[in-house]
């Protein structure tokens, strides 16, 4: 048989003192700040699986391999770049709706797949795993990444892993790469690490954009700013609170940038998101006689079921490479330039901030005996939340009933709030721990998507880490209740206070009144080692009013389509 060009050039037995190709992904890694990696072994990943475990990063073993990208993506979100490591076709498959939620909402996701070794391949076996061409899987994942790479080849694997990674930090998107087995360990062709170089915004186009936009700003009689995700994915917090600040101007955060400004601020005023948000802040929001929209990424959500009223003649849009001044585009400037250039020469608004309601709170908490509901939780855990707290919430009601909390600090607040993948909230505050052990994260999460990933709750407890999960157990899925009932919506009635007899060490609570749910708090916010569950029983028709507006709209659209 001809051997192949890779297998003829092996450097195997003359080049030992090159860098190994799976050492120098797991130093590249490191270099980028990763210090764990998340993932379920498999036979074909097991060789990495060797040297990652002598190298400097840890692993976290989960329960399986989509909680694995749940708590890497829980982790990118923390800490910038997260990563994962599982087995070909049965692994990788199973991460494919996490890694495309990442990919949805700008997470840097490193995938990092086992396969088949390169002789293997070229044989052409029937190979247990595999499920067609072996080209299949990187296909699937060319399409919820920016990036892939196979490294099959000595003479190139260094520089696809450079390229990989450099495209993760700089599109804040998941990468995907493949490593055949019998590649981890062989001696790579060394090539100088040159990191591509960002473009800079085009200096005219930025400057006319800034002294437009400053010119709208100055004549303004209410300008208001609505911050979206944009910024908490490019880092931009800091260069957004100092605008902020100088400009003396009220913000508003959308659903998927919410804590990307301290929430309890002057002139916050809550989350926008048209009709289904809080009425404070739609209305400055609608009623701003100039809008900036600041790293806004347009989403039905965002813009409450398309219930938003954003006149585009009073708005100015910065996007990651674009800006629009009304309907004026300036292409090829970065939103970084464009917010640092606006923070220089903004001259404070005058006037005072408007007056919106703080958080919503509940003095008169508990009330002996009486049944718990959302809304009455949701405003005792406002009273709650302390400054080293990071609220993680699942999709569902979890997500909509949280507008109403107000976290203390910056980027302090994570869900799948465009995706919506239910099974995120559980694996995702592992991750955010495991990242930033010095934040507590409070997960809010229903009974239906706590069954699908809850499991991770069981590696909480064993690594010695310590959320306070509340799970609203209303036994079902209870926005499709409210969109179109039937009993597909109805689930096991699990016993959640008692997971500690099979997941221990944990401590867990039932909840069904308000002085039961108190109490549990009270005793979860003084326990440190380990897990806390609180069980709230709530009634299957009970939700919060942002759901009561959401499932109205969308009750809408699904009965129109029958």
């Amino acid at each position: 048989m001809k051997a192949s060009p890779t297998a003829s050039r092996s450097p195997a037995s003359t080049h030992d003192d090159w860098p190994r190709i799976g050492d120098y992904l797991l130093l590249r890694l490191k270099e980028a700040g990763v210090d764990h990696c998340f993932g379920v072994p498999g036979d074909y990943v097991l060789r990495f699986y060797d040297r990652l475990c002598r190298s400097d990063i840890r692993h976290i073993g989960t329960t399986r391999e989509d909680t694995a990208a749940f708590a890497a993506d829980g982790y990118a979100r923390s800490r910038g770049l997260g990563a994962l490591a599982v087995t070909y076709g049965v692994g990788a498959l199973n991460v494919v709706n996490a890694v495309a939620g990442a990919n949805a909402e700008s997470s840097p996701v490193v995938v990092i797949s086992g396969a088949p070794g390169v002789a293997e391949q070229r044989d052409d076996p029937q190979l247990h795993h595999r499920f067609g061409p072996f080209r299949f899987q990187r296909e699937i994942f060319e399409r919820i990444t920016c990036a892939c790479a196979v490294l099959d080849d000595p003479y190139t694997a260094l520089r696809e892993i450079d390229r990989t990674l450099d495209a993760a930090r700089r599109y804040s998107r998941p990468v995907y790469i493949e490593l055949p087995r019998d590649r981890v360990d062989t001696p790579a062709f060394p090539i100088p690490h040159e990191p591509e170089e960002e473009a800079g915004s085009d200096p005219e186009a930025l400057a006319e954009a800034v002294a437009e936009t400053l010119a709208l700003v100055g004549r303004a009689q209410a300008p208001v700013i609505l911050a979206g995700v944009e910024l908490h994915r490019r880092g931009l917090q800091d260069l957004l609170a100092g605008f902020v600040l100088k400009a003396h101007l009220p913000v508003a955060a959308t659903l998927t940038g919410k804590s990307v400004v301290a929430e309890r601020q002057p002139g916050y005023l809550g989350v926008y998101e048209g009709a289904m948000g809080p009425e404070g802040a739609r209305r400055v929001v609608e009623e701003a006689d100039l809008l900036l929209l600041l790293g806004v990424t347009p989403n039905d959500i965002d813009l409450g079921i398309n219930t938003a009223r954003l006149d585009p003649a009073r708005t100015v849009r910065a996007g990651q490479e674009e800006i629009w001044v009304h309907r004026h585009r300036y292409p090829h400037v970065h939103l970084r330039d464009f917010l640092a250039a606006l923070t220089d020469a903004v001259v404070p608004h005058p006037g005072p901030l408007p007056d919106v309601p703080g958080p919503v709170g509940a003095p008169d908490f508990p009330q002996p005996g009486q049944p718990m509901t959302m809304a009455r939780m949701m405003a005792r855990l406002n009273d709650f939340l302390t400054p080293d707290m990071q609220v993680v919430a699942d999709s569902g009601d979890c997500l909509f009933a949280s507008v109403d909390l107000r976290v203390h600090a910056r980027s302090e607040f994570l869900a799948s709030a465009y995706y919506t993948t239910m099974g995120f909230a559980v694996p995702a505050a592992l991750g955010a721990q495991v990242a930033n052990p010095g934040r507590r994260p409070l997960v809010l999460v229903g009974d239906g998507a706590f069954q699908m990933t809850g499991t991770e709750l069981s590696t909480a407890a064993r690594l010695g880490l310590d959320p306070i999960v509340i799970i609203g157990n209303n036994r079902g899925y209870t926005t499709e209740r409210f969109i179109l009932e039937g009993p597909f919506n109805d689930i096991a009635d699990w016993r959640f206070h008692r997971l500690g007899e099979l997941f221990g060490p944990l401590r867990g609570f039932s909840a069904p009144t308000e002085d039961a749910f108190d109490a549990a708090l009270g005793a979860a916010l003084a326990f440190r080692d380990g897990p806390s569950v609180i069980e709230v029983a709530l009634r299957p028709d009970d939700c919060s009013a942002a759901l009561t507006r959401l499932s109205e709209r969308l009750r809408d659209v699904v009965q129109q389509s029958a």
